[in-house]
């Protein structure tokens, strides 16, 4: 923490984020993600702090999605005050199709918006103002979901966008720390009425849910549940490594297709052997595998007792002698 005197301590603590955030970034243009409302105020305020020392050069992207009213003011008064901070400050107007659902396609409009225009100026980072509320949001709609532990790793710190580091630094920060920090500055916050319509999913997990935890389970459930998405994501990079160690030694080329070696994959755990499965579907036919799918594909090493092929989303799974063959759908012997 900064010891500065009269430095208001949630002012230092965003401001310490994002100088460590920035640590391993080359020299260049940083994209500030700005909304408008209380987190991405605070993390753009710091930025402009601390990027400047680094020789960084400092724009902002505003996205007007157009889905409420008055939405283009919002965008307007929120690129003034990244001007005042010292922001190129740029508001971007896009279509939002709705066939993903709104909160799925405006946030697919708003980092498609974000990766281009970073990537006219040659930016050395995106930032969004994702916070520790956030991340335990993610992770109880994620449990919700059911689909497993990449679904409860959350947002990672660090990521990729368009080959641009994507950069969350407030990751750890609660929500009510960007807000004091706003207030602590002067920056006139606006608060998005969707962020409390029950409508939405997330809204639900953040006024009902979370505040049921913390009454039931006492205090901390927010930074538990990151710990956990932490702790998880730890374990996939692990799993990671150790797929793509062992996937070159039994995985084979095959006609129309790719091959696994059955005794491999029963050597190995279920955990490994299933996701060894999914990696190679997914990395081969750029499909995804529900758990279902997976052991069904698992009972061809396992428990096989002569059964037939597999349909697969994009491909076709057999046994045939020692091997799993994985083949495009309707390509291959069956």
């Amino acid at each position: 923490m900064e010891h500065r005197p009269g430095l208001d301590p949630a002012v230092a603590q965003t401001r310490l984020a994002v100088r460590a955030a920035l640590a391993d970034v080359r020299p260049g243009a940083v994209v500030v993600a700005l909304s408008g409302g209380a987190d991405s105020l605070a993390l753009a305020a710091a930025t402009a702090f601390e990027a400047p020392k680094r020789g960084m050069t400092l724009i902002s992207v505003t996205v007007d999605h157009g889905l409420q009213p008055g939405s283009d003011d919002v965008a307007e008064a929120a690129a003034l005050q990244a001007e005042d901070l010292g922001f190129d400050a740029r508001v971007e107007r896009v279509q939002v199709g709705l066939g993903a659902g709104p909160e799925a396609a405006a946030r697919s409009a708003r980092y498609e918006a974000l990766s281009r225009l970073a990537a006219e100026a040659d930016a050395a980072a995106i930032l969004v103002g994702h916070t520790l509320d956030d991340q335990a949001e993610t992770v109880l709609l994620g449990l919700a979901r059911g689909s497993g532990a990449a679904s409860l790793q959350g947002m990672a710190a660090v990521a990729d966008l368009g080959g641009i580091p994507l950069l969350r630094p407030l990751l750890g920060i609660p929500r009510q720390i960007t807000r004091a920090a706003c207030d602590a500055q002067g920056l006139q916050v606006w608060d998005d009425p969707q962020n409390t319509d029950p409508t939405f999913s997330r809204v639900r997990v953040r006024e009902k849910v979370l505040p049921v935890l913390e009454t039931e389970l006492g205090p901390g459930i927010a930074e538990a549940l990151a710990r956990t998405a932490d702790q998880l994501r730890e374990d996939a990079a692990a799993f990671a490594e150790m797929i793509d160690e062992t996937i070159e030694d039994i995985v084979e080329h095959a006609e129309a297709g790719i091959s696994v070696s059955v005794a491999a994959l029963a050597a190995n755990p279920a955990a490994l052997r299933n996701r060894i499965i999914r990696h190679v579907v997914a990395s081969e036919f750029g499909q995804s595998l529900t758990r279902a799918q997976t052991l069904e594909v698992g009972r061809l090493v396992t428990d096989w007792s002569g059964q037939g092929p597999i349909d697969l989303p994009g491909c076709r799974a057999r046994r045939a002698g020692g091997r799993i063959e994985f083949s495009a759908s309707g390509g291959g012997p069956t």
